[in-house]
């Protein structure tokens, strides 16, 4: 099916994603210089509202003139794929059908997408043939477990990340815009989580969630290969603006973040990378990273053991 439907996916390249460092940010990065170069707004307004897919206007018109048909489609094909069942918070056109970004119902919480085909020439949503990014809603999946795995370390890296903010001049997204066009896994408005296919430690757990999603909390812990794990494999994302309109990236802040996380003790284990923006986010293409941005990251992750 992925394949079949390859020019739904150039359509949307923007939202390949998930390659285990930020590689992500690179595609959008390419979108923003060229014909959205100029469409910036402050983060704290930001919301998801602008934010457009390739060549997808007219069935943007379509997806919105039959939004119910779209959103059962895709409540339908997580439903019968993975037994999940989602919430559907945005629908955005792409150049042969329609994206759509929901959020899981259930304790294993993430965002991801789905794409309805359409045949424009007839405007008429192919609910049969919803398909998914490769391997996009796996990793997302695996992001959630991992939250919940580490439900007590990422309370922990919350509290912090939350208390940093309060006493710095610095924001994250709005949790409008995480479920409006975020669709990246486990996500909060100042990190999102990525994964890779090769874990082994939270192989057994997948298996036994994707068996039977009702599976107690207790057992799927369980199923945890611990000796397996391995912390190149999961990448926790941080990723701050500045407060103020017209601040530039504080690099005193970024040494400070990187310096805390390092001596921190109870924070989940894994390779961490950071990101400070300007205030400005680029409300088309869903990204703030410009020439002016510091970054700690890829080769150079923040390993905490």
């Amino acid at each position: 099916m992925y394949r079949k439907n390859i020019g739904i996916l150039y359509g949307i390249g923007l939202l390949i994603v998930l390659a285990g460092c930020m590689d992500w940010t690179n595609e959008k990065t390419k979108e923003a210089a060229g014909p959205y170069k100029d469409t910036f707004v402050s983060v704290q307004d930001y919301n998801g509202d602008g934010y457009v897919l390739r060549n997808g206007e007219d069935a943007d018109r379509i997806a919105e003139e039959k939004k119910d048909e779209v959103h059962q489609a895709v409540k339908d094909f997580f439903k019968t794929t993975y037994k999940i069942d989602v919430k559907v918070h945005n629908v955005v056109g792409n150049r042969d059908g329609a994206t759509v970004f929901v959020e899981s119902i259930g304790p294993v919480h993430f965002y991801t997408t789905a794409i309805v085909p359409i045949d424009m020439s007839e405007e008429k949503v192919m609910a049969n043939e919803v398909l998914t990014l490769d391997g996009e809603v796996e990793s997302a999946i695996r992001g959630g477990l991992y939250h919940l795995l580490f439900e007590k370390g990422f309370a922990a890296l919350d509290q912090y990340l939350e208390t940093f903010v309060k006493e710095n001049e610095v924001v994250g997204r709005t949790i409008e815009a995480v479920e409006n066009v975020g669709g990246t896994g486990y996500m909060r408005p100042y990190y999102f989580i990525t994964t890779s296919s090769s874990d082994k430690a939270i192989k057994p757990v997948y298996n036994s969630y994707l068996d039977n999603t009702d599976t107690p909390v207790s057992e799927l812990k369980a199923q945890f290969a611990e000796g397996e794990f391995s912390v190149e494999k999961l990448k926790i994302n941080i990723e701050l603006f500045m407060e103020q309109k017209d601040a530039e990236p504080n690099v005193e802040l970024l040494n400070q973040l990187s310096s805390d996380l390092k001596k921190m003790t109870g924070i989940p284990k894994g390779s961490y990378s950071l990101t400070i923006n300007d205030n400005l986010i680029n409300e088309k293409v869903d990204n703030g990273l410009k020439d002016n941005s510091l970054r700690i990251g890829f080769p150079d992750y923040i390993v905490v053991k």
